[in-house]
Order: C-alpha cells, then sequence, then structure tokens
C-alpha cells in the first residue's frame, strides 16, 4: 500500500519491518522505513526519518505513545498517537487515547476516545531557561 504511494508528492517508505502475528514485544522501538505490524507492542513507537510510515493492521496492537511520520491504523492503540504529516484510521482503528495530526484521513467505522487535535506544525522540544546569570557589574561599567 506504501511502497509505490505518493502523497502531496512525497514517496513514502516500502515496508522493511514486519512484527508477525502471536508477537508481543515489550519495551519501546524504535525504526527506520517501513514497520508493518501484525502482532502487539507494550511500549512506545517512534518511526525515525522523513519516510518512516506505520501500518497497524487489524491484528495489531499497540499499548503506549505512537510517534511517527506517517501512519496507517487500523488496530487497537491504547496511548496517544502523534503523526507529524499523515495519518489514514481505517475502518477498524480503535484508538483510547489522543490524535495529534497534521493530515486526517479517517473511515466510516473507525473510533477514538479521546482529542482530536489538529497540528500544522510538528511539536518541537522548547529548550530550558538560561542557566546565565547577570553580571551586576556590567550595567555600572558604562556609567
Amino acid at each position: 500500500m506504501f511502497g509505490s504511494d505518493k502523497r502531496n508528492g512525497h514517496s513514502l517508505a516500502a515496508i522493511t519491518t514486519l512484527i508477525a502475528e502471536g508477537t508481543t514485544i515489550r519495551g519501546d522501538i524504535e525504526f527506520a522505513g517501513g514497520l508493518h505490524l501484525d502482532g502487539a507492542i507494550e511500549g512506545g513507537v517512534r518511526g525515525e526519518g522523513d519516510k518512516a510510515v506505520l501500518m497497524l493492521s487489524d491484528k495489531g496492537r499497540v499499548d503506549g505513545e505512537i510517534r511517527v511520520l506517517n501512519a496507517v491504523i487500523n488496530g487497537k492503540v491504547h496511548g496517544d498517537i502523534v503523526v507529524s504529516e499523515r495519518l489514514e484510521l481505517a475502518a477498524s482503528a480503535r484508538v483510547e487515547g489522543n490524535v495529534y495530526y497534521k493530515v486526517l484521513e479517517m473511515a466510516a467505522g473507525a473510533q477514538i476516545n479521546g482529542k482530536m487535535i489538529y497540528q500544522p506544525e510538528p511539536p518541537r522540544q522548547l529548550s530550558g531557561p538560561s542557566t546565565k546569570v547577570p553580571d551586576p557589574d556590567a550595567e555600572h561599567a558604562d556609567a
């Protein structure tokens, strides 16, 4: 589906990783390219790179946060979904959590129990407060 698909002029990655039905992974997963999930992940899922795509089949399940560039969800998700480009929710999608998206396609039958939040730009990490202390003598140097 995503191997030769072009959306908005960007080609998306072919599926390079498969987690089969009957497989459960406990812990966070980071991947590049395409990940097709028929099994279960008990932990966070993070896609790296500008062509990362997660495909969660109707047999698949994620218990944790999903943070990817593109995603097609047709299974169960217990956690937030943060998609910085395109999110497709197929008819069997069941989401218990908030959904952050830029472009959304939602089929009849998909269910979300949470907030849907449009984000035109991907979330940015804020820098912490400056630890530099002003020099009190610097103010009096001009006088």
